[in-house]
């Protein structure tokens, strides 16, 4: 753990700690988190979008962890927004327990869901929710040509929590890494922000509230005050 500017930057298996404490510790529902996560990732989109998702369209690349769910949110609240929203999925098959409950909810909204490998094309925006804190090393099939597709389309990239492919402990970026317009944060910023290497990949960087007990934040010394005025701060 690093303290820097008021906030607490946790290491991957820092970070897991606090999900767990809250989860296990406070019982906050799993698809609570994811909820609010997504709601957060679709917030800031919006104001990507310059305030406005009507018609625009959304591509929404989604793992198979949670991470992935909650890109799935967050496509789901984009596409009630009015969002033309397009799901691209890496591996179907492999989707864990949680995001397969959201990706019923949104392929019952009449979603479009594609399989990896579909054209990045024609998007206005595009949602990274491939891999979250605990991925490590270089990203492998499918999730590697998903990366390479996306840097290669020229739409800007939202990355949820950390950009696909960068070590979210000591900022490496893997082979290959996402380079997002935008990162947004989910509860703690992680320490592999700090190093100037990743600021490529992380565009702009965001901290998103999702509703983490305080005694979470507090036990990292981390003031859940941040969130006072509003629940996405920009950090750079």
């Amino acid at each position: 753990m690093i303290i820097q500017g008021g906030l607490a930057y946790l290491t991957s298996e820092e970070m897991k700690e606090a999900d767990r404490d809250a989860i296990e510790g406070f019982r906050v529902d799993v698809l609570s988190l994811m909820e609010n996560a997504g709601s957060a990732v679709a917030s800031l989109a919006r104001t990507l979008l310059e305030g406005s998702v009507l018609g625009r369209k959304v591509g929404v690349l989604a793992g198979k962890g949670n991470n992935g769910g909650d890109g799935l949110v967050a496509g789901r609240h984009l596409r009630d927004w009015g969002a033309d929203v397009t799901v691209v999925l890496s591996e179907r098959e492999a989707i864990g327990p949680v995001p397969s409950k959201e990706l019923t909810a949104i392929e019952r909204s009449g979603t479009p869901v594609r399989s990896a490998g579909a054209p990045l094309v024609g998007f206005d925006l595009l949602i990274d929710s491939l891999l979250g804190y605990n991925s490590k090393g270089n990203p492998r099939e499918p999730v590697r040509g998903m990366i390479l597709d996306a840097n290669a389309s020229g739409v800007p990239i939202l990355a949820v929590d950390i950009p696909s492919g960068l070590d979210p402990t000591n900022g490496e970026p893997n082979d290959p890494c996402v380079m997002a317009k935008a990162t947004l944060a989910l509860g703690f910023p992680k320490t592999g922000f700090l190093d100037p290497r990743c600021r490529r990949y992380v565009g702009q960087l965001y901290l998103g509230d999702v509703s983490l007990p305080p005694e979470v934040y507090r036990k990292y010394s981390q003031s859940r005050m941040a969130f006072e005025r509003e629940s996405i701060v920009r950090i750079w």
